[in-house]
């Protein structure tokens, strides 16, 4: 079997199953080469991935956890004083993420629902009545966390298609893009992260982006380059990911028929099959951690400073843990998925993605019927997200 995780082209149709499935079974701590880098351990048993994650002291994340060490002068590339919440570790880490962490639990999550209702229901309403033909990812699967996190940060919903729309860019792989395109997106997004800046500090709001920009961390009053990296980190972590799930979920339901037929008739699955789609649709490919000290993963000696390199969507198809990983049920019982991650940096956001996800899914199919898929869906060139990029389909709109 010939393993690249590297390159975008595995992942030109969703995740690269094939290579999971034999590394898995026959090298499931595999060194991987790296042109240009040092290599690194790619892990894709469930027990490995998610127990690294949980090991902040042995497997840091720190300097960062993409693959490729950020080069000096871009976007995510900073001194000791500047890092993105991502990329630290505790106490630090805890010290950052409990600045807004409140805004993220269930409760307050659970209270979003009615304006994330009146959102997904404004999406709809724009459809073409009758029978329409759209691109679902930009004209519906994109709408909703745009609208949502401009309303959470208190900027214009236009300036959320936007910043998008550059979040897009940041995971697209370099070769599959303009000379200097990511650069530039970066750039971008923290030029209007520093206007946001100046704007809260000068008009105040009840919204997270004035709870940040008002925030210390022990005595230190965060500056405009703290903001920045927060900024970039919500925007980032909360759109392409939720619009990739509701993309590749409408996918797999529109595969299997009979199963849309049972969702539809029966919204009280919604939450299984939302689970059941963060496991299978899996929209992070991976996390990096770097070994702080000399360590063992599987029958492999880790030396102290190596990569390792977190496969979730391989451990979420783990024989090990769960019974035939291979099918798409939305029955499944005891999903015990790790998409978004596990330990202290599981994903943030989870709560409020997962009212996006279930309130977007009873309005698609409250209103929406007939859904098919009239062009072949055109995936992102990256090999850290996995996500549909455009997906043309016909529905029809009764109301």
């Amino acid at each position: 079997m010939h393993i690249n995780l590297l390159n975008p082209e595995s992942f030109a149709n969703g995740h690269p199953h094939d290579q999971y499935d034999w590394l898995r079974e026959n090298d499931p701590v595999h060194w991987h080469e790296e042109p240009g880098g040092t290599g690194f351990w790619a892990l894709t048993r469930f027990d490995e991935v998610a127990n690294s994650g949980r090991d902040p002291k042995t497997f840091s994340s720190e300097p960062t956890i993409m693959i490729t060490d950020p080069e000096t002068g871009t976007a995510l590339a900073f001194d000791g004083e500047h890092k993105m919440m991502l990329m630290m570790d505790p106490p630090q880490h805890t010290q950052f993420r409990r600045l807004i962490s409140r805004e993220f639990t269930r409760g307050p999550a659970a209270d979003l629902r009615p304006r994330i209702q009146e959102l997904t229901m404004d999406i709809i309403n724009a459809l073409p009545k009758g029978r329409g033909e759209v691109d679902f990812v930009a004209t519906v699967a994109g709408e909703l966390p745009s609208a949502v996190i401009a309303d959470l940060m208190g900027i214009p919903l236009d300036d959320g298609r936007k910043l998008y729309e550059l979040t897009e860019i940041l995971h697209t792989s370099p070769e599959a893009l303009p000379k200097g395109a990511m650069a530039k997106a970066g750039v971008d997004m923290f030029t209007y992260a520093a206007q946001v800046f100046a704007e809260k500090n000068k008009n105040p709001g009840n919204d997270l982006a004035t709870q940040i920009v008002q925030a210390e961390v022990d005595g230190y009053k965060l500056d405009v380059v703290d903001f920045q990296l927060f900024f970039m980190l919500l925007i980032d972590a909360g759109g392409d990911t939720t619009r990739n799930l509701v993309s590749g979920g409408l996918q797999k339901l529109i595969q299997q028929p009979k199963t849309l037929e049972h969702l539809r008739g029966d919204f009280s699955l919604i939450p299984s099959a939302r689970d059941e789609m963060l496991r299978t649709v899996c929209p992070v490919i991976y996390m990096r951690r770097t070994a702080t000290q000399d360590t063992q993963l599987g029958d492999q000696q880790i030396a102290k400073g190596d990569k390792v390199v977190r496969y979730f969507a391989a451990a979420n198809h783990d024989a090990r843990q769960f019974d035939n990983p291979k099918n798409f049920d939305i029955t499944r019982e005891a999903n015990s998925h790790i998409a978004f991650g596990t330990g202290t940096h599981v994903c943030l956001g989870q709560h409020i993605a997962r009212v996006e996800i279930d309130c977007m899914f009873e309005t698609i199919f409250s209103h929406l019927h007939d859904i098919e898929i009239i062009e072949e869906p055109q995936w992102l060139a990256s090999n850290f997200i996995s996500g549909i990029k455009s997906m043309p389909v016909s529905y029809k709109r009764k109301n």
